[in-house]
């Protein structure tokens, strides 16, 4: 088992110095996840960077990747945007084993604002675990971690605007210094479409987003432009529309102080959640999603305001037939969550299995509706018990994580491909060195 230091005295003891830190990877990431000293904590975190660095894997934007998609330079590929929930250090192990082998460049590693919580990932913890599996995996190029979602949340903004947006900023000023250099705005849970008017519907959600654009601007690292996202529409509502797109950015454009960076990428709604939705036996329901709209609304991004295209979310628990689609439909980025996860609790053993749902049982029950199954109820919430059983997973025993890690890593290798990630490390080389 990894050690977990407890102090700083011990663990400089153990590591004196950053030079020293690949040689003590995995040490230092359990000790940044699971040491109950906030100080032993920073400092194992502070090794597992200069480690990165070190090694040409220290974290980076994808702006210029997506400006150039935005020129037309670069066509035919979807970034996808995983959210790891769990076990972050080996899943993004995982990912970097395929992605080595692909010769991939360009991949996103995220977590939501509402992941942080009820996984129990705070930004320089998750940053830590993906940059420690970039070090053990022998990665050299920049590691994309994205913050997805950071996101207002409605009835918490109608309550007390101010407070709500200082929340997000917060969150911001936290991952910024960790080395989010994605950053997804999501102000679209401010779209009111009680307006006849379609500026009108999307002022707040431009307005708010331009405050938090600036925001970013003013405090990203030098030499660093954050790639930044908009959101048009909120997922799992009404399907976005050419005409929400335009009067979002226009009104997002028109706001931004002159000379200063806007967003890079656009989030639209074309028919799935997130998650997607389970059936009473606990399958999940077929989606048709809107390809000719996402099409549409990816040109307009493209060819009318140079940015690398749409974005589509709630996606990996669709069939995995309709992956070739998204590189012929404008689409810039993918975000890939709820599959994965689904491979994760399929290969979990009965045992742990049983102790999350006794405590989704205890702690979830007011978020089960009167006609959901059992079935329903646990699909719907078990993401929430991977923060309290946060060590239960992360210390599995390889004769359960190896089927697991393969059946992760065989998913990873077929949707790279249909997202034509393949060969595309010399993209990183031309844009994101």
């Amino acid at each position: 088992m990894p050690e977990v230091y407890t102090s700083v005295d011990a663990l400089n003891a153990a590591v004196p110095s950053a030079d020293q830190a690949a040689a003590h990877i995995d040490d230092l990431v359990h000790t940044s996840t699971f040491s109950d000293d906030e100080a032993t904590r920073d400092r194992a975190r502070e090794l597992i960077r200069a480690a990165a660095e070190a090694q040409g894997a220290g974290p980076g934007s994808i702006q210029n990747l997506y400006e150039a998609m935005g020129r037309g330079e670069v066509d035919g590929l979807t970034v996808p945007a995983i959210n790891i929930r769990t076990m972050t250090y080996d899943v993004a192990r995982a990912i970097l084993r395929v992605a080595k082998k692909l010769d991939a460049g360009p991949i996103l590693f995220e977590i939501a604002r509402s992941e942080i919580g009820y996984t129990m990932q705070r930004p320089a913890e998750y940053a830590a675990s993906v940059l420690a599996a970039a070090v053990k995996e022998g990665w050299t190029q920049p590691v994309m971690i994205q913050g997805d979602h950071f996101q207002i949340n409605a009835a918490k903004y109608k309550a007390d605007a101010q407070a709500e947006v200082d929340a997000v900023k917060g969150l911001i000023d936290e991952a910024i210094p960790a080395g989010f250099y994605n950053i997804d705005i999501d102000t679209s849970t401010l779209v009111d479409l009680s307006f006849d008017d379609v500026n009108e519907q999307q002022r707040l959600n431009y307005e708010v987003g331009v405050e938090l654009n600036k925001y970013v601007r003013e405090r990203e690292p030098e030499g660093v432009t954050i790639s930044l996202g908009g959101e048009i529409g909120e997922v799992g509502k009404e399907n976005s529309t050419p005409e929400e797109l335009i009067a979002y950015m226009d009104g997002y454009l028109k706001l931004l102080p002159e000379g200063m960076k806007g967003i890079s990428k656009i989030s639209v709604q074309t028919g799935t959640s997130h998650g997607g939705v389970p059936l009473p036996d606990g399958s999940i329901a077929q989606v048709k999603v809107d390809f000719e709209t996402l099409t549409e609304l990816g040109r307009i991004a493209r060819e009318k305001y140079g940015i690398g295209g749409a974005v589509q979310h709630g996606a990996s628990t669709l069939p995995d037939e309709l992956f070739d689609k998204f590189t012929t439909c404008n689409t810039c980025e993918i975000h890939l969550a709820t599959g994965f996860q689904n491979i994760i609790y399929d290969h979990t053993p009965q045992e742990l299995l049983d102790q999350v749902y006794a405590w989704l049982r205890e702690h979830c029950a007011g978020e089960r509706k009167p006609d959901q199954t059992d079935e329903q109820f646990y699909y719907k919430t078990r993401k929430k018990g991977f923060g309290p059983f946060k060590k239960a997973f992360w210390n599995l025993p390889e004769d359960v994580t190896g089927p697991m890690f393969a059946a992760l890593e065989a998913k990873f290798e077929l949707l790279f491909r249909k997202l034509n990630v393949p060969g595309t490390r010399e993209l990183v080389e031309r844009y994101l060195k």
